[in-house]
C-alpha cells in the first residue's frame, strides 16, 4: 500500500510538471503570412474563383484550386575531378505543377486560415505553393 501512495504522488508530481499550450494564432509558412487577415474577395479576384463551399454557422470554407505550370527539371550529371560534365545521372522531365488550399473565411470575409491540401516542391524551393500564393 505504502508503494502505491509513493507511486502516486511521484507521478502527480511529474504531471504537474507538464504544462500544456495554446496553438499558435501566427502564421506558420509563406501562404499563411500573406492571405491571413487579407479579404477572401482579393484573393479569388487575383487567382480565381473556388471549386466548392461549404458553409458551417459563422465561417465558411473554400475549396481553391489553381497555379497550373509545366516546368521542365534539366537532366543532371556527375562533376569529373576537372570541372567537366561527367556521365547523367537523372534524365529531362516535364512536371506538372498546380496548388490545392482551403480557406476559411469568417462572417466578415476575411480569411481567418488559409492550409494546403496538396503541393508539390517548386521551382525554386519545397513548396510550389508557398512560391506561388506566397509572393506580392
Amino acid at each position: 500500500m505504502r508503494f502505491r501512495s509513493v507511486t502516486l504522488a511521484g507521478l502527480a508530481i511529474a504531471l504537474s510538471a507538464c504544462t500544456t499550450t495554446a496553438p499558435s494564432l501566427s502564421p506558420k509558412n509563406a501562404v499563411e503570412t500573406r492571405w491571413v487577415g487579407q479579404s477572401a474577395g482579393v484573393f479569388f479576384a487575383k487567382y480565381g474563383p473556388p471549386l466548392s463551399d461549404v458553409d458551417s454557422g459563422g465561417t465558411t470554407t473554400y475549396n481553391w484550386r489553381g497555379g497550373y505550370r509545366t516546368t521542365t527539371i534539366p537532366a543532371k550529371y556527375d562533376e569529373t575531378k576537372d570541372g567537366k560534365r561527367g556521365r547523367q545521372t537523372s534524365s529531362a522531365r516535364k512536371v506538372y505543377l498546380s496548388c490545392t488550399v482551403q480557406i476559411t473565411v469568417g462572417g466578415d470575409y476575411k480569411i481567418r486560415s488559409i492550409r494546403t491540401v496538396s503541393d508539390r516542391p517548386g521551382v525554386n524551393g519545397p513548396s510550389y505553393c508557398a512560391e506561388f500564393l506566397g509572393g506580392e
